[in-house]
């Protein structure tokens, strides 16, 4: 780990900071300056973390350049498999079908400026659609499966979607948001159906090459995020973006040819769609999908195909640490269980290791960041630790109440950047600034302590985000839903902790004056409208919900 000191320097150290300032996106690891020059002040002292990588050269073309690069020389060699029927799709086959699905997009008008809505479980479609966009330089936005036809519509009309991509068990919902937002392009994964084209109609003559992009401003996938606070919002990740953020993570994870990978969590996801999906093509490896998550499936793909490396969240690594069932397989050929999405306990990733005889891994990120900004290096397992800085990135941590770097070796607010920072959220420049400032700095909202080997620990969370299995809960959405019940005149949501999902939303209800409604109603009212893992937990009725003098509501009054 270097550590740069920056306070109140003299003239030409600051000029020599500016210069690497702008020239961040080239690899932090070789600029700086002394650190014995430019510490007089130490009340205004910047303490910037760095990475202990080597910078790494990002290529300047396409995600789908960046994927596809071992595709003709791997032609024959099996990139995604369908685990639950076995079928089975080459390196080769993979880029004719991405080029030819994109030429016969491209002959119906799909171009940069297109924006296609991608909604599909892990299957190896998902790559072929997500590619063939990406290839003709327009944006996919990809979406949760589990939606309900409101928020499915919320998120078509925001990302002004002019397709929708979908599976015919999905049909149904997708068609309702198709209605409300006025989309015409309707096309299934498979067979086609009433109202839905069949994507094999879709398959034309094949272009040459992907498109030429412009690499740090065209948005190649616009997936939805709460950030730290609020509703969602459309995260404008760009092609330099993702490929930056493969060229950093193959620094620190040495995924190789040989290898074999589970693919479970779910590509809509930043964490499905680039560690697993893209991350798994561009290095060459064998993705094994699953659709949905099944303990005893997940166990016998991985006896199966022998599975060398499962990315995985801490609630599915809880099962693997306790479930009596996971004697009965050879799980003999698992060399490293990934840990993402969530906080992972270094009790529990020890225990993990010592029942599989494997290492146990933890990166950090966010949608926001590509999504990795921190990962445990092969052969560098320290339990509890989300890992160090990935190459061309920084770190700093910051006292949330003023703004200023605490001292080293406290904890702090987590700000992190890097190329991955994304371009900003879709038509929302307040949202945009209020969460990367005038240096690009992305505040995480995420605490943290950093040790002196440069590993972080997440301790808590400044933002009001409920994480659940790993996936976002804003308690404003919630919030929001609840007070447009007519016997509802106040509520409150926060998360409180749940052994197999990490949390769960609890709602504060102040009721109506005059109402009789119970938690049994409230909960089945709330499920009408949203997937089930943003669903309540239980229902906490009071008289008043605790707020500052601003209007806040005060969460930490609830959690107490």
């Amino acid at each position: 780990m270097t550590l740069w000191l920056v306070g109140n320097a003299h003239s030409s150290c600051r000029r020599s900071l500016y210069r690497c300032f702008a020239r961040s996106y080239i690899g932090w690891g070789t600029l700086g300056i002394r650190p014995g020059c430019c510490r007089r002040n130490l009340g205004d002292t910047m303490t910037i973390y760095e990475s202990s990588f080597a910078p790494v050269v990002i290529p300047s073309g396409s995600v789908t350049d960046f994927v596809l690069r071992h595709a003709e020389r791997l032609a024959d060699k099996p990139a995604l498999i369908d685990g639950p029927t076995g079928r089975t799709l080459t390196y080769g086959a993979l880029r004719d079908q991405i080029l030819s699905l994109a030429g016969g997009l491209r002959a119906r008008g799909v171009a940069r400026g297109t924006t296609v809505a991608l909604m599909a479980p892990n299957l190896p479609e998902f790559a072929v659609v997500f590619h063939a966009v990406a290839a003709l330089g327009a944006t996919v936005t990809t979406l949760n499966p589990t939606y309900r036809a409101e928020e499915l519509a919320f998120q078509l009309g925001d990302s002004g979607a002019d397709w929708m991509i979908t599976i015919e068990l999905f049909a149904e919902e997708a068609g309702k948001a198709c209605d409300a937002t006025g989309i015409e392009n309707r096309v299934l994964i498979g067979a086609g159906a009433a109202g839905w084209a069949p994507l094999g109609e879709y398959f034309g003559e094949a272009i040459d090459a992907p498109a030429e992009v412009n690499a740090a401003e065209d948005v190649v996938v616009l997936p939805y995020s709460s950030g730290t606070t609020g509703f969602p919002k459309g995260v404008m990740l760009t092609h330099r973006n993702l490929v930056a953020n493969l060229a950093q993570t193959e620094a620190v994870v040495g995924l190789g040819e040989d290898e074999t990978i589970f693919a479970v969590l779910p590509f809509f996801h930043i964490y499905g769609m680039t560690v697993l999906m893209n991350f798994g093509l561009a290095r060459g490896a064998t993705i094994v999908t699953a659709p949905r998550f099944d303990l005893v499936q997940m166990l016998e793909l991985t006896q199966t195909h022998r599975i060398t490396r499962l990315f995985l969240v801490p609630p599915i690594i809880l099962a693997l640490a306790k479930h009596p069932i996971i004697d009965n397989y050879d799980l003999s050929s698992v060399q490293q269980v990934f840990s993402g999405a969530a906080p992972l306990s270094g009790e529990l990733g020890e225990a993990v290791a010592a029942r599989l005889g494997c290492t146990v891994a933890q990166g950090y990120g966010m949608t926001e960041l590509s999504p990795v900004s921190h990962a445990i290096a092969d052969g560098q397992s320290r339990p509890g630790s989300s890992g160090t800085l990935l190459p061309n990135t920084q770190a700093r941590l910051t006292d949330p109440a003023t703004g200023l770097d605490v001292p080293v070796g406290a904890e702090g607010e987590l700000w992190v950047r890097g190329p991955q920072v994304m371009k900003g959220y879709l038509a929302n420049p307040e949202a945009t600034a209020t969460t990367i400032d005038g240096d690009g700095w992305l505040h995480t909202g995420d605490i943290a302590r950093i040790d002196d080997d440069g590993h972080t620990y997440i301790v808590d969370r400044l933002k009001e985000l409920i994480k659940v299995k790993g996936f976002q809960v804003p308690p404003a959405e919630l919030e929001a839903l609840l007070t447009s019940h007519d016997a509802i005149a106040d509520a409150a949501v926060i998360g409180i902790p749940d052994e197999e999902a990490g949390e769960r939303p609890r709602a504060f209800v102040v009721l109506a004056p005059g109402a009789d409604l119970d938690a049994d109603a409230i909960k089945a009212f709330v499920a009408k409208h949203v997937s089930s893992y943003k669903q309540l937990a239980d229902v906490v009725f009071r008289e008043s919900i605790p707020k500052s003098a601003s209007g806040k509501i005060l969460r930490r009054e609830l959690r107490a």
